[in-house]
């Protein structure tokens, strides 16, 4: 599977109206190659160099989706009109949907993580990262990874 985004190039820096000095809308994201006997999607955006790249003590969650269905191929820049059927997680702003980046120094690296999954999953009741991860144990098919960074201009 490979995930793209129309909004940033692999390992590219994204777009300030992705973030929290911007209009802080979700960047668009599209996906291709996913398994025949996929039946839902799951999509994690996360900051593994939380608080500070050169000192990191933390993973920070930006998006947590799921059930988006097997028939999707694409989420729509903003991420406010996700495909029929999708769950929202929190992220660690303790909210539903995308919160953009807004680093407190240096340059982040944003990892966007597709799941091609083999089930639907239940309604998780807005799950953490990790609520999520651990209900899709045992039914991954394929995972795509598309990174952005950013830094916050001063």
């Amino acid at each position: 599977m490979q995930l793209t985004s129309p909004d940033f190039s692999p390992n590219g820096e994204i777009p300030t109206a992705h973030t929290c000095q911007g209009a802080d809308r979700a960047p668009g994201l599209a996906w291709t190659d996913a398994p025949a006997a996929s039946k839902s999607f799951a999509l994690i955006a996360d900051d593994p160099d939380a608080p500070d790249p050169a000192a990191p003590k933390m993973t920070w969650v930006h998006w947590v989706a799921y059930n988006l269905p097997a028939s999707a191929r694409a989420v729509s820049a903003g991420g406010e009109t996700l495909p029929a059927g999708t769950l929202d997680g929190l992220n660690d702003w303790k909210r539903t949907g995308w919160s953009g980046p807004c680093p407190p120094i240096g340059r982040h690296r944003y990892f966007f993580k597709l799941y091609a999954l083999d089930t639907m999953l239940p309604d998780l009741k807005r799950p953490t990262k990790a609520q999520l991860e651990k209900a899709m144990q045992g039914h991954v098919l394929a995972r795509a990874e598309l990174v952005g960074t950013y830094q916050k201009r001063k």
